[in-house]
């Protein structure tokens, strides 16, 4: 495969960037740090450069970072097809687009979205589940709150107690919350994601299934890749270096990448948000993601209660949404009881987690398990992040 990273260097000089603006990144943490700190040095060495020398340092950091590129960028091991995205009309204008908005140059542009490829496990896989097959909580939460699972969070835990601490300490976010979610997306770091980030994004902006809301979908992706690039762009790497889910998801949080712009925190302070080898920047960033969807600092006590529900069934107009809305009077009044008393001053909403043929169970839920959900907008999701950080909290001795 010819390499992109000539063309991509001279991106960066049109944005107006260092010319390692496009160096790559190893993926495993440990060579992830170090390299991290040579490029900020690189950068500010090549930053003193001045006339001559300026331009002799500038032409060997960008055949340094040429040559790092080529032996970084991960070897493809999933089928993937070769197709020319950039003689698509939509492509076209999209890249119209990003030229217009963030200042790209045209023909790295075009280069590297000829590089795509299309990945038809990534359409196959957004498709929505045949339906008829019941929900069952209990065979959903097996998959999480197992002891493999369990033994990883206290080891993470353990290693990062000082940043989960400094964490709750500023965002207000307890630490069970943020190992639940970092367990739950990847087990600290171990199934990150095999496919390139470029190779999906682009598949599934332009390609998406046949859906009703398949317009929606694929402009979301297209917003994607266009933060994908600007992302490799700002942090000095290959896009094609970045590996995650079938839907494009990065790192140990598997954030997207216009989250990573907007949510991405650099908390281990070496000046990049790096979700894929630094825990810190994971840390913090979930903490931050939380704290931005609604996550109330204030309110230390449970997200969620256990509730009975009256036969009745005057409460069925309350369950459903991803929103506390109702106070506790309005909840009683419905015929839900919790076996705790509510702090009054707050707002609620009812949850059903159903277990296929067995007993639906009832919780009733407040704002922070809410904000859970704008995570993954699934009640089973957030459920399994409040039992997983629990059960490592508790095998902790905590």
């Amino acid at each position: 495969m010819k390499s992109l990273v000539p063309l991509l260097l001279a991106l960066a000089f049109a944005a107006g960037l260092a010319p390692n603006a496009f160096a790559a990144t190893p993926t495993h943490p440990a060579a992830g740090k170090n390299a991290k700190a040579g490029k900020h040095a690189q950068a500010r060495t090549t930053a003193k450069g001045k006339g001559k020398a300026g331009k002799t340092a500038k032409a060997g950091a960008a055949a340094a970072a040429a040559s790092a590129a080529a032996a970084a960028r991960p070897k493809i091991d999933y089928d993937g097809e070769a197709v020319d995205f950039s003689e698509w009309q939509a492509v076209r204008e999209f890249q119209d687009e990003l030229v217009a908005k963030y200042g790209f140059d045209r023909a790295a542009l075009a280069e590297t979205v000829r590089q795509a490829r299309f990945i038809d496990s990534a359409v196959q896989l957004v498709k929505p589940a045949p339906p008829g097959k019941p929900k069952n909580w209990s065979a959903y939460s097996a998959r999480f709150i197992e002891p493999i699972r369990i033994g990883a969070g206290v080891r993470f835990w353990n290693e990062n107690a000082e940043t989960l601490a400094r964490a709750e300490a500023e965002y207000g976010v307890p630490a069970e919350i943020i190992v639940g979610i970092i367990g739950v997306e990847t087990i600290y770091g171990r199934d990150t994601g095999r496919f390139r980030v470029v190779d999906v994004l682009a598949t599934l902006a332009f390609a998406y299934p046949e859906a009703p809301n398949r317009n929606d979908r694929m402009q979301f992706f297209r917003d994607e890749l266009a933060s994908t690039l600007v992302l490799a762009r700002k942090e000095g790497i290959d896009p094609f270096s970045l590996l995650g889910s079938f839907a494009g998801a990065v790192g140990m949080p598997q954030f997207m990448p216009g989250n990573i712009l907007k949510y991405g925190v650099d908390y281990d302070g070496d000046g990049i948000v790096d979700l894929r080898g630094s825990p810190a920047d994971a840390i913090g960033s979930v903490a931050n993601f939380l704290i931005e969807h609604g996550w109330d600092r204030h309110n230390s006590g449970p997200s969620v209660f256990e509730a009975n529900v009256a036969p009745s069934q005057s409460w069925q107009p309350l369950l459903g949404g991803l929103a506390a809305r109702y106070s506790p009077s309005e909840l009683q009044d419905a015929g839900v009881a919790t076996r705790t008393t509510l702090p009054g001053d707050r707002l609620y909403g009812l949850i059903d987690l159903q277990n296929g043929a067995d007993a639906t169970e009832y919780w009733v839920a407040n704002a922070n398990f809410f904000a859970i959900t704008k995570y993954n907008r699934s009640y089973f999701y957030a459920m399994s992040v409040v039992e997983l950080g629990r059960a490592i909290r508790l095998s902790r001795g905590l």
